[in-house]
C-alpha cells in the first residue's frame, strides 16, 4: 500500500487534513491525509511546510516572522500556507521535533479527550484519528491560529479600506481637475468669442 500511495512533490491545499510523520527504514517520511486520499512522502513534515510556503511565493521563515508579528507567538507557531484560499496550519509539538504532526485548521470538525490524554481529532470528512497531543495543548494551537486569521484578516481589511480611500481622493481629485480645466476652457472659449465679436 506504501508503494502504490508514495509520491514525490507534495504542496498542502485546502484538501490537506494532516501530516504525520513515520518511520520508514531509518527515516522519516510523512503520512499526508487528504479528503478523499492517503499519500506517503519521503519528506519530513516540516520539509512539505516549508516547499508550501515557497510554493505559494514566501518563505517558512518570513511566514514564523509574520505569525510573531500579528500574535507576539514563537513557539509552536501557526503558519499562514496561503492566505487567498484560507489555508492555515499549526503543528502538535515543537516542528523541529520528530513527533510533530500539523494539522490543518480548516478540516478540524471536532475533538475530545482520551482517556490516555492523547486527543481524538474528527476531521470535515468524518474521519477520527487519535493524536499524541494532550487536549489542552491541542485547544491552545486552535486558538492560535483562529487568534492569526482574525488578525490577518483584520489587516487586510484595513489595508484594503486605505487602498479605497486613496483611490476615492484621487478620483476626487482627478475629477476637481478636470472641472478645472473644463471651466479653463469655458472661459477661454468666451474670451475668444467676445474678441471675435
Amino acid at each position: 500500500m506504501m508503494k502504490n500511495n508514495k509520491i514525490e512533490e507534495y504542496e498542502v491545499n485546502s484538501s490537506t487534513m494532516f501530516l504525520r510523520p513515520i518511520k520508514y527504514g531509518s527515516k522519516i517520511y510523512t503520512e499526508i491525509y487528504e479528503t478523499d486520499g492517503q499519500f506517503i512522502s519521503p519528506f519530513k513534515p516540516l520539509e512539505i511546510i516549508k516547499k508550501s510556503c515557497e510554493f505559494f511565493g514566501i518563505s517558512y521563515i518570513e511566514r514564523k516572522e509574520g505569525t510573531k508579528r500579528l500574535i507576539g507567538v514563537s513557539k509552536k507557531v501557526p503558519i499562514i500556507i496561503d492566505p487567498l484560499t484560507s489555508i492555515y496550519f499549526f503543528p502538535t509539538a515543537s516542528p523541529t521535533e520528530p513527533h510533530c504532526i500539523w494539522i490543518s485548521h480548516d478540516q478540524v470538525q471536532s475533538y475530545q479527550q482520551l482517556e490516555d490524554q492523547s486527543t481524538l481529532v474528527t476531521f470535515q470528512n468524518g474521519l477520527s484519528v487519535s493524536l499524541p497531543v494532550s487536549l489542552r495543548s491541542f485547544e491552545a494551537q486552535l486558538l492560535r491560529t483562529s487568534m492569526l486569521r482574525v488578525r490577518y484578516m483584520q489587516r487586510a481589511e484595513k489595508r484594503e479600506n486605505q487602498i479605497y480611500l486613496k483611490n476615492q481622493e484621487k478620483a476626487s481629485e482627478a475629477s476637481e481637475r478636470k472641472q478645472s480645466y473644463i471651466l479653463r476652457l469655458e472661459r477661454e472659449d468666451n474670451l475668444i468669442k467676445n474678441r471675435i465679436d
